[in-house]
C-alpha cells in the first residue's frame, strides 16, 4: 500500500484522500494504452505492406507477362553453331552489320537458300513495321512446279540488335524442328542484305479470314467453297492442340493463340503460325517489355501479371470475365461444344484443361458430330462492329497474314 501511495503522489502528485485526482489518472491510462495499442498496429502494418510491395516486384521480375531479360555482357555475342560444333563470338562494338553477317552465315549455311531460286517479282502481302512479307516463286528443281513461299523481309536500314533479333528468330524455327501443324522454315537468305526468312505458302490465309469467307459463302450461296461442318470444327481444333502438345513437349507456350494465328491449307490442314511471344521467353526468359501484347485476348493469369503457362493456351476471350460472365451460346453450336468452350474459359488456370486433356475431348465428340449438316449463322455481322468488339483491325478481316 505504501509503495502504491509513493507511485501516485509522483506521478499526479495525488493524495490518497483526492478523489478527483484519482479519476484523472486513470483517465490517462485509457488514453495512453490504446494509443501505444494503435501505434503498434500501425507498424505492423506498414511492416505488411513493405513485405507485399517487396514481393510483388519480384514477381514481376519473374517470367510471366511483362519484364525483361538479363542482357548479355555487351563484349559479344554467343550464337549456336547449330551442326558446326561450337559457338560464333562477335564483338557487338566492334563490328558492322555486314561484317556481323559474314560471321554469322556458316552457323546457318544448311537454312541459306540462293537468291537466284526465288523469283525476282514479288507479291507484297503485308507490310509491317519490322518489315514486309512478300508471296514468292521458289525453283526446287523442277522449273514446271515452282514452289509458293512466303518471304518475310527485315525493314531497311536495320540497327544491328535487330539483325541478331531477326536470325535468332530463324534459329529458333531451326530449334523448334518440323511439325505438321506448325508453319514451316523453307530457309533463309541471310549472307546479305535484304534478309529473308522463307517459309511455307499456306493456301488459304488464316483462319479468320477463312472463316469470313465460309460466311459469306454461306449466306449467298455463291461460289461456295467448303461446307463447313461441326466434325470438320472439331478437326481444326485438334489439329492445333497437336501443335500446343508439341510446344508443351519443348516447355513452351504460344501465349497467343487465336484465328489470325492460324494457317488453314486447302485440305483443312491447321498451321500455327505467331510464335513470337513463344521466341521471347525461350531466348530472354521472359517477355520484353517493350514487346505489343495483344491484351484483350491473354488468359486471366496473364492479365493480372501472373508466370504465364500453357494452361493459358487454350483459354479464350471473355467479356466481363472477373464478373464470371461468359459469352452466350452461338445459335450454330451445339451443347456439347459449348460445353468443351465454357471449359476452356474457367476463371482458374488449375480448373481449365490442359492441351492433351482438350484433344481427348474433342476426339470424343468427334465420334458424335454432325458432318452433314452446314454450319451457318443467321444473325447479320456488321464486320466493323466485329472487329470493334474482337480487338482487330477490320482490313484484316479482308485479308491478313501473320507469321512469327
Amino acid at each position: 500500500m505504501g509503495g502504491e501511495k509513493g507511485m501516485t503522489r509522483v506521478l499526479l502528485e495525488c493524495s490518497l484522500t483526492d478523489k478527483l485526482c484519482v479519476i484523472e489518472e486513470k483517465q490517462y491510462e485509457v488514453i495512453i494504452v490504446p494509443a501505444l495499442l494503435v501505434g503498434t498496429f500501425l507498424i505492423l502494418l506498414g511492416v505488411i505492406l513493405w513485405l507485399f510491395i517487396r514481393e510483388q516486384r519480384a514477381q514481376q521480375q519473374r517470367p510471366g507477362l511483362r519484364g525483361t531479360a538479363p542482357i548479355p555482357p555487351s563484349r559479344g555475342l554467343s550464337w549456336e553453331a547449330a551442326g558446326h560444333g561450337g559457338n560464333v563470338v562477335v564483338p557487338l562494338k566492334e563490328t558492322s552489320v555486314e561484317s556481323f553477317l559474314q560471321a554469322i552465315t556458316p552457323a546457318l549455311a544448311k537454312l541459306q537458300v540462293p537468291r537466284e531460286q526465288l523469283s525476282e517479282v514479288l507479291e507484297q502481302i503485308y507490310n509491317g513495321s519490322c518489315g514486309a512479307i512478300y508471296r514468292a516463286k521458289m525453283n526446287t528443281g523442277d522449273s514446271a512446279k515452282p514452289k509458293s513461299v512466303v518471304l518475310k523481309a527485315l525493314k531497311e536500314p536495320a540497327e544491328l540488335h535487330e539483325v541478331q533479333d531477326f536470325l535468332g528468330r530463324i534459329q529458333f524455327y531451326q530449334y523448334l524442328g518440323k511439325h505438321k501443324n506448325l508453319v514451316q522454315l523453307e530457309g533463309c537468305c541471310t549472307e546479305r542484305l535484304p534478309l529473308y526468312m522463307v517459309l511455307e505458302d499456306v493456301a488459304q490465309g488464316d483462319l479468320l479470314s477463312f472463316l469470313w469467307t465460309c460466311r459469306r459463302d454461306v449466306m449467298t450461296m455463291d461460289g461456295l467453297l467448303y461446307d463447313l461442318t461441326e466434325k470438320q470444327v472439331y478437326h481444326i481444333g485438334k489439329q492445333v492442340l497437336l501443335a500446343l502438345e508439341f510446344l508443351q513437349d519443348k516447355h513452351l507456350f504460344h501465349g497467343d493463340v487465336a484465328a489470325r494465328n492460324i494457317l488453314i491449307q486447302s485440305d483443312l490442314t491447321a498451321k500455327l503460325c505467331g510464335l513470337g511471344l513463344a521466341y521471347e521467353v525461350h531466348a530472354r526468359g521472359a517477355i520484353s517489355s517493350t514487346e505489343t501484347i495483344p491484351l484483350k485476348w491473354l488468359a486471366p493469369e496473364r492479365l493480372l501479371l501472373r508466370p504465364a503457362g500453357i494452361r493459358g493456351d487454350v483459354t479464350s476471350i471473355l467479356q466481363h470475365l472477373q464478373r464470371r460472365k461468359i459469352m452466350k451460346r452461338p445459335s450454330s453450336c451445339t451443347h456439347t461444344m459449348y460445353g468443351i468452350m465454357k471449359s476452356c474459359w474457367r476463371w482458374s488456370e488449375d480448373s481449365r484443361p490442359s492441351p492433351r486433356e482438350l484433344h481427348l475431348r474433342l476426339e470424343d465428340a468427334t465420334t458424335t458430330a454432325d458432318d452433314k449438316a452446314v454450319l451457318q449463322v443467321p444473325e447479320l455481322v456488321v464486320p466493323e462492329l466485329y472487329a470493334a468488339v474482337a480487338g482487330i483491325r477490320v482490313e484484316s478481316l479482308s485479308y491478313s497474314y501473320s507469321i512469327l
